[in-house]
């Protein structure tokens, strides 16, 4: 249910840390910005800059050669984005939600200003003919409050989608709730921290008042100033439900989140983009103004709460010289060097150009365990699949053609997620904990996500009509193996994968079978395939007679 394999997809489509822990269909688009939609490859660039540290960023001359192939970055639309996903043929299925981060850029440029009325008239247009492209619904960034001068309460670093007002994005919900039966707004909530509860009553809220379906992507509430209060967030989910709100909630199953190690800066730090935020960090009065925010008072970017460096763990990087730091707390890094902690962590997000991700160890176990349980509750990674490229100082001569194709589609995993979800949910939280049944846990992981995102029937259903994405596991062996250490380490206990039939994991070993379709949103509501693929019981028949 929420996926960032927006790049790796394309670079690595094989996809192996997925498949091997069985997962068939992704959703991409999420928190509110992704490549698509663009108007121009000036809009494109400072999207890729911005999410490097999610995602990596191939370089211009890597996407003209090993990559040319591809088409890489030669779209501006969700439909050209799917196209080139279908082209190239990918080993998961994949849907994909409209970013509203992208439509405010593209209708408001990058600054933290409110929008018109033409510039929210051109994101509700950007926004239909996005939903007519095939998208199955809406993401969105954390939210500004109706108090823009509270610094604490004012959103997190992922520009510009967070400069929307409330107003904004219910006149966007709103249309999805009108015009697009069955389509859904997925927000990233303003903060899992302080204030974190008062940021789920927002979002339920605004699925109470205009009728939109909202689906509250990692819903987690973490930091020790939340300890037990799921209870009370559930609460709120079920009291809003019984008003007729359609709600339903994703979460991943490990105490550490991941984002960009730019997601600390305070927002304003980041108006205007990447190039001003760049800037900022290396103005003396700037640096100090962003220090006493980040250590001192706490502010957006570390969700209302001073930052413990010993919670920050450095995850993927792209400067070479920033290698040796993946895996290591900032902290550490720190003390090790006598060096302030915000000095390491200015001296990276320069270096890097803002590329680098993180790990931030703030998780409740308690939390994970009640809100996991709920009856609305589906399965997410939330986990960050870097495509790193090559960096400029690694001479072609040096390589051959495919090694710079590896170089340039290297996963650098740093989280558990990307390998262990799904068996952990199964082999941890329902086997070995007994939170829920397996077979309930099962409906986690398929039926639920798939009513969701609009696909049900036809997946997530093991039925004779039914597309066959197919997993065999031993349910006594399933159980994530991935650690921070080693996070890539595959799943045991998955035998088998099928994705639209085709086996893509046999007796445990990738096959290289690319047989994942896009998934698009069609004229009637249906999502569906733009080809037709093997059923359930054409499976079945087939392997009978063989």
């Amino acid at each position: 249910m929420h996926a960032h394999s927006d790049l790796y997809l394309l670079t690595h489509p094989e996809h192996e840390a997925k498949i091997s822990q069985g997962c068939t269909t992704e959703v991409v688009g999420q928190d509110g910005i992704s490549y698509a939609p663009v108007r121009s490859k000036t809009q494109l660039r400072a999207i890729r800059e911005q999410i490097a540290g999610w995602n990596g960023n191939p370089t211009d001359e890597e996407c003209a050669t090993t990559l040319a192939s591809i088409g890489m970055f030669e779209w501006d639309s969700i439909r050209g984005y799917l196209d080139c996903l279908e082209r190239n043929r990918t080993a998961t299925n994949v849907a994909m939600l409209v970013p509203q981060g992208n439509l405010r850029l593209l209708a408001c440029g990058p600054y933290d200003t409110p929008a018109s009325n033409e510039e929210i008239m051109d994101q509700v247009e950007l926004l239909r003919k996005a939903m007519a492209e095939g998208a199955v619904g809406m993401s969105s960034l954390l939210l500004n409050p109706a108090d823009r001068a509270d610094p604490i309460f004012s959103g997190l670093t992922y520009t510009p989608g967070m400069y929307a007002s409330n107003s904004e994005l219910a006149v966007l919900c709103k249309v999805l709730a009108d015009e697009f039966p069955g389509a859904y707004y997925a927000p990233h909530h303003r903060s899992y921290g302080f204030k974190a509860i008062e940021s789920y009553a927002e979002m339920l809220d605004l699925g109470r008042d205009t009728g939109c379906p909202v689906h509250l992507t990692h819903a987690t509430l973490n930091f020790s100033e939340n300890k037990g209060r799921a209870p009370e967030l559930l609460g709120m989910i079920d009291s809003a439900r019984s008003d007729g709100a359609d709600i339903s909630l994703d979460t991943y199953p490990y105490l550490p989140g991941c984002t960009t190690l730019a997601s600390l800066l305070p927002s304003w730090a980041s108006a205007g983009g990447p190039a001003e935020t760049l800037r900022r960090i290396e103005d003396e009065a700037a640096r100090e103004k962003i220090r006493i925010a980040i250590e001192v008072t706490g502010c957006d970017g570390g969700h209302g709460i001073p930052t413990n460096w010993d919670e920050i763990q450095i995850g993927s990087t792209s400067h070479p010289d920033l290698a040796a730091l993946s895996g290591r707390r900032l902290g550490e890094v720190a003390r090790s060097s006598n060096s302030p902690p915000i000095q390491v962590f200015f001296d990276i997000l320069q270096k890097d150009r803002l590329a680098t991700s993180c790990i931030m160890h703030i998780g409740n176990e308690e939390n994970v365990q009640q809100i996991l349980k709920h009856e609305t509750h589906c399965a997410g990674s939330d986990a960050i699949l870097h495509g790193k490229s090559t960096h400029p100082r690694v001479s072609r001569s040096e390589t051959s053609g495919v090694e710079c194709a590896v170089l340039c589609a290297l996963l650098l995993a740093e989280h558990c997620a990307a390998y262990g979800t799904f068996p952990r949910f199964l082999g941890h939280y329902a086997r070995d904990l007994g939170l829920v049944k397996l077979p309930e846990m099962v409906a986690h992981l398929t039926s639920r996500p798939a009513k969701r995102i609009g696909i049900y029937p036809h997946r997530g259903l093991l039925a004779q009509g039914s597309a066959a994405d197919l997993v065999l596991f031993h349910p006594e062996t399933i159980m994530d193996k991935a650690t921070y250490d080693q996070p890539k380490l595959r799943a045991e206990g998955i035998r088998f994968v099928l994705v639209n039939g085709e086996v893509a994991m046999d007796e445990g070993q990738l096959t290289g079978m690319r047989a994942g379709r896009t998934l698009r949103r069609s004229k009637d509501g249906k999502v569906t395939t733009v080809a037709t693929v093997a059923t359930v019981a054409t499976v079945a028949a087939t392997t009978s007679q063989t």
